[in-house]
C-alpha cells in the first residue's frame, strides 16, 4: 500500500465527533464547568511557608502627599535589624528579580552579600518613575532657584527614612544608604540634610556634576550616548527604548547624522524637556553650577560617615566620588569621609571583579571589598555590638602591584607635588625639557578617531564597560594621533593623584578638542602574559573642549594660528610604571562617538552645528622653550620600598 493511500484511509476512518454530527453525545454540564468572571483572582497570594523572608510593596507618602513605590524585604523572624536603603530611577522591583524562597538568591548581585539575614533591604522608585507617583525630573535640582517647589530628593529621602523607622517594626531604627551612578547621586542628595536615623552611606560612582565630568559632558564635550539615555529614561514612566539605528556600526550612524542636535531632532528628542534644557546650556552656566552636588555637600557637610567609591577605569562617572571627597576634605571633613578607587569599570563594585578586560587580578576584588570593607563599615554604625572597622583616609588599588594601598593622608589635587614629563623632539618623552619645536597633524571631522576598533555596535555593553583599557595600538599609527614615549624605564615610576595635562598648541581652526592619554606601554615580550606583549594600556585620559580654555562659563573662539595653553585635570590614579615598560602620552582631537565632533569652526552652540561648519584643521603641538607641553605627574618616591 502506498503511503498516500494509507493516509487517505486513515483520515476517512476518523470518527465524526464534532458537535451536531451523528455519534456526538455531550455529557452533563455541572456548575463547576461554567465560566463566569475572570480567571485572574483579585488577590493572589503565593504560599510562602518555605520563604526565609517577607517581601512587601508599599506606597510611602511624602510631605506634599505624593506617594513613592517602595519594596521592602525583611528576613523572617527579624528583630532589631538595620535597614539598607537604595533610591533609584531604574525600577525598584528589579532589585529582587528572582522568585526564589531564599533571600540571597532573590536579590540582584549587588545585594547578595547583604542578604544574609542581618539587614532589611529597601528599594524605592524616585518620584515619577515606575511605581511612584509625581512628576519625574532628571536629577531633580535641590530646592532653590532651579526648583521652586518644596520637595527634592533630599526631602524625599528624609521622608522615606522617617516613615521606615516608624513603620518597619522589625528594624532597630537605623538606616544606611548605598547606590551607584544615578543611585549614588540620590545618596549624595540625602547627605545635604540627613535624617537623624541615617547613620552611614556609600555613594558609588555618584553623579555630582553633569557638565564637568559625570555622564552628560566632560570638560564641555558632550557624550553622544546620552541621547539614548534621555529617550529611554524620560520618554516613558517605566523603562524605554533608546534611539533606533539604521546600521550596525554606531561610528557610521552618528557620523551620517551630523551634529548631536541633528541626531536628536531626527529622533524626536525635542519632545523631552530635559533634552531641551541640556542643549540650551552648552556652557557651564548657572544651570550646571547650581546642580554641582560636590560643591553643595562641602558647603553643607554632614557628620554621616561616608565611603566614596569609584573605579579607576569608570567609563561613566569617573569624576563624582573623588571630587566630592576632595571638596569635603578641603572643608575639614576628612575624618568621617573616606575615598576608595578600585580596579573597576562603572559599578563593577556590585558585580564580579576578577578582571577588567585583559587585566587580571589575584581574586574577586569587588566581592572581597564588599565583604571585607563595605559591609563591616556599615555594620559598626548600624548593628549593636559590631566591631569597629577603622578605615584609612583613602584606599586605592595599584593595578600593577595587584594590591590595595592604604593612605593615612591622600593629597587632594592642587596640593600635590607635580613633576612634568615633557613632550620632546622625535616623538620623545622625558623628565628633562627639550629644545623648542612642534609636531603637527590634520584633524578632519569627516574622519574622527574612534574610541574602539570598528565596528562599534550600539548594543556593545561588554566593550563599552572596558573601553578605557582598550589597547591603543589600534590608533597609534594614524596620522592624526601623536604618540610620545620614554625610553625603556630602568626603575619604577609611581604616581599617586591626578595628572594634569598642560598642552600648548596652535590650530588653523577657531575651535577644537584635545584628548590627552597617559599610557603604560608593556614590553614587546611579556612572559607573564604573552598576549599583553606591547600592550598600550591607558592609565588616565580625558577630553577638553578648546573654547573653554579661559572660562568654562564664557567660551570664546580660538585665535587661529596662535599658541594657546590647554590645561586640564586627568582622572585620579594610583599606578606604578614598572622597569622594562615605557610611559607614553598620546594627543588627538576626537574620541568618537563617545563624544560629539567639534566642527573646529567656532559656532554659538555645537549641538546645532551645520554641515558646512565641520572643517579640517591643522593642529600643531608645541614642545620645549616657552611652550613646553607636558603632563604634570604626581610622582612619589618609593625607592626605599624597592621596585
Amino acid at each position: 500500500m502506498s503511503p498516500r493511500l494509507a493516509a487517505i484511509i486513515a483520515v476517512t476512518a476518523l470518527p465524526l465527533i464534532a458537535a451536531g454530527q451523528p455519534g456526538y453525545t455531550p455529557g452533563k454540564v455541572t456548575p463547576d464547568m461554567v465560566q463566569t468572571g475572570s480567571d485572574i483572582p483579585k488577590d493572589w497570594q503565593q504560599p510562602q511557608e518555605a520563604f526565609d523572608y517577607v517581601k512587601k510593596d508599599v506606597m510611602i507618602p511624602m510631605r506634599d502627599g505624593v506617594k513613592l513605590h517602595t519594596v521592602i524585604m525583611i528576613p523572617k523572624g527579624a528583630h532589631n535589624l538595620p535597614m539598607l536603603l537604595e533610591r533609584t530611577p531604574y525600577n525598584a522591583s528589579g532589585f529582587a528579580p528572582n522568585n526564589s524562597p531564599h533571600m540571597k538568591d532573590a536579590v540582584w548581585s549587588g545585594d547578595t552579600d547583604w542578604a544574609d539575614g542581618r539587614y532589611i533591604l529597601v528599594w524605592q522608585d524616585v518620584r515619577g518613575k515606575y511605581g511612584s507617583e509625581g512628576d519625574y525630573v532628571m536629577t531633580r535640582p535641590p530646592r532653590g532657584p532651579l526648583n521652586p517647589s518644596k520637595t527634592d530628593d533630599t526631602t524625599d529621602a528624609w521622608d522615606t527614612i522617617d516613615w521606615l523607622v516608624k513603620n518597619v517594626k522589625q528594624s532597630n531604627g537605623r538606616v544606611g544608604m548605598i547606590g551607584s551612578s544615578y543611585d549614588g547621586w540620590t545618596v549624595t542628595m540625602a547627605l545635604l540634610d540627613p535624617h537623624p536615623a541615617l547613620k552611614v552611606t556609600a555613594p558609588e560612582s555618584p553623579m555630582v556634576d553633569g557638565w564637568m565630568g559625570d555622564d552628560w559632558f566632560h570638560n564641555g564635550a558632550f557624550r553622544l550616548g546620552n541621547l539614548d539615555f534621555f529617550v529611554s529614561q524620560s520618554s516613558v514612566k517605566g523603562g524605554g527604548e533608546g534611539i533606533p539605528r539604521e546600521g550596525y556600526d554606531d561610528y557610521e550612524n552618528f557620523l551620517e547624522a551630523g551634529s548631536a542636535g541633528a541626531m536628536a531632532q531626527a529622533n524626536g528628542l525635542e519632545q523631552l524637556p530635559w533634552y531641551n534644557r541640556v542643549v540650551a546650556h552648552p556652557a557651564y552656566d548657572a544651570f550646571w553650577q547650581l546642580q554641582a552636588v560636590d560643591k553643595m555637600v562641602a558647603a553643607k557637610p554632614s557628620n554621616v560617615p561616608t565611603m566614596w567609591l569609584q573605579g579607576m577605569w569608570d567609563q561613566e562617572d569617573i569624576y563624582g566620588a573623588v571630587h566630592a571627597w576632595e571638596a569635603l576634605k578641603k572643608a575639614g571633613y576628612a575624618s568621617n569621609n573616606h575615598l576608595v578607587i578600585g580596579p573597576w569599570w562603572h559599578s563593577q563594585i556590585n558585580r564580579e571583579g576578577w578582571n577588567l578586560g585583559p587585566l587580571k587580578w589575584s581574586g574577586d576584588t569587588a566581592r572581597k571589598f564588599r565583604k571585607n570593607w563595605i559591609i563591616p563599615f556599615f555594620d559598626q554604625y548600624l548593628i549593636d555590638g559590631a566591631p569597629a572597622k577603622p578605615l584609612p583616609q583613602a584606599m586605592l588599588y595599584d593595578p600593577q602591584a595587584d594590591k590595595w594601598d592604604q593612605f593615612a593622608d591622600w593629597k587632594i589635587a592642587g596640593n600635590q607635588t607635580l613633576t612634568p614629563i615633557y613632550l620632546q623632539a622625535d616623538m620623545g618623552l622625558g623628565f628633562g625639557q627639550a629644545a623648542a619645536g612642534s609636531d603637527s597633524y590634520v584633524s578632519d571631522p569627516a574622519r574622527p578617531i574612534p574610541y574602539l576598533a570598528r565596528p562599534i555596535p550600539a548594543d556593545n555593553e561588554s566593550r563599552w564597560r572596558t573601553w578605557l583599557v582598550q589597547d591603543q595600538r589600534f590608533v597609534a599609527n594614524r596620522a592624526d594621533v601623536l604618540s610620545y614615549q620614554t625610553p625603556v624605564l630602568t626603575k619604577s615610576v609611581t604616581i599617586e593623584g591626578a595628572p594634569i595635562a598642560n598642552i600648548f598648541a596652535r590650530t588653523t581652526g577657531t575651535d577644537g578638542d584635545f584628548v590627552v592619554k597617559l599610557i603604560d606601554v608593556y614590553p614587546q615580550t611579556y612572559p607573564e602574559d604573552p598576549k599583553m606583549g606591547g600592550y598600550q594600556l591607558p592609565v588616565s585620559l580625558d577630553i577638553f573642549r578648546g573654547r573653554y580654555r579661559k572660562s568654562y562659563s564664557d567660551p570664546s573662539p580660538i585665535p587661529a594660528g596662535k599658541v594657546q595653553q590647554y590645561k586640564f585635570r586627568l582622572p585620579t590614579v594610583n599606578y606604578t610604571f614598572k622597569p622594562g615598560h615605557r610611559i607614553m602620552v598620546q594627543i588627538q582631537s576626537s574620541l568618537f562617538p563617545v563624544y560629539d565632533r567639534n566642527p573646529q569652526t567656532y559656532v554659538q552652540n555645537i549641538f546645532f552645528a551645520k554641515p558646512d561648519d565641520y572643517r579640517k584643521a591643522t593642529v600643531s603641538i608645541e614642545h620645549g622653550g616657552a611652550a613646553a607641553s607636558a603632563v604634570l605627574l604626581p610622582v612619589v618616591d618609593k625607592s626605599g620600598a624597592g621596585d
